[in-house]
């Protein structure tokens, strides 16, 4: 990948780590002040996605500053496939423990605060569609799995939200609680199939 490429996809990177890490923050500490564990919860959830698209931005840095030396020149494509692979790896762990979280509140529903709840996820899925638009790649650079991966964090993020506003508008007006766990849990096996492929992907290009 050319320097201008690398550059350009650094810049995306890090845009979206900050906007990220800024929502996170202000979930966090509202959730803090509000006691709503739901503005807690998907502030921590926030956290994994900066750790896990920090670590596509922190990929770019070290590629366009090693490939200037001549022992790593030509290794840039392979280390920014090891991160995509991490990266994949981390996405599926997001997902089991979604997975885990889900079938746990389906066997033991509980009250659910829904209008607190329904107006964390619209923010989470707005800052998710605002960071999928900045990452938003074309077919000549779908060969870097990882802005792929940065990517399909957000992407999942997204679905994620998607997944829970319908699930808690169908609990809210139904009265059926259960259906926010079964949304999870399909987010969440949804997302695995997408960690699968993006490992296996960026896998080939480490062999």
């Amino acid at each position: 990948m050319d320097e201008k490429h690398l550059h350009k996809h650094e810049k995306q990177t890090l845009w979206v780590v900050l906007l990220t890490a800024a929502t996170m923050a202000v979930e966090i500490v509202f959730g803090l002040i509000t006691n709503s564990m739901a503005l807690l919860a998907d502030g921590i959830h926030m956290g994994s996605h900066v750790l896990a698209i920090g670590m596509s931005w922190v990929a770019y840095i070290i590629v366009r500053r090693v490939s200037k030396t001549e022992k790593y020149k030509n290794k840039g494509d392979r280390i920014l496939s090891l991160s995509a692979y991490t990266s994949g790896l981390l996405l599926l762990v997001f997902a089991f423990g979604i997975a885990w979280g889900a079938i746990q509140r389906i066997n033991n529903p509980v009250d659910i605060q829904f209008r607190e709840a329904i107006l964390v996820a619209c923010i989470g899925l707005t800052v998710n569609i605002l960071s999928a638009i900045l990452l938003h790649h074309n077919h000549e650079e779908e060969k870097d799995h990882n802005l792929q991966a940065a990517y399909l964090h957000v992407i999942a993020d997204a679905l994620t939200s998607v997944l829970a506003i319908a699930g808690l508008i169908i609990a809210m007006h139904w009265n059926i609680i259960w259906i926010d766990g079964v949304c999870a849990l399909a987010g969440a096996v949804i997302i695995s199939r997408w960690s699968i492929k993006l490992i296996v992907q960026s896998g080939k290009s480490l062999i």
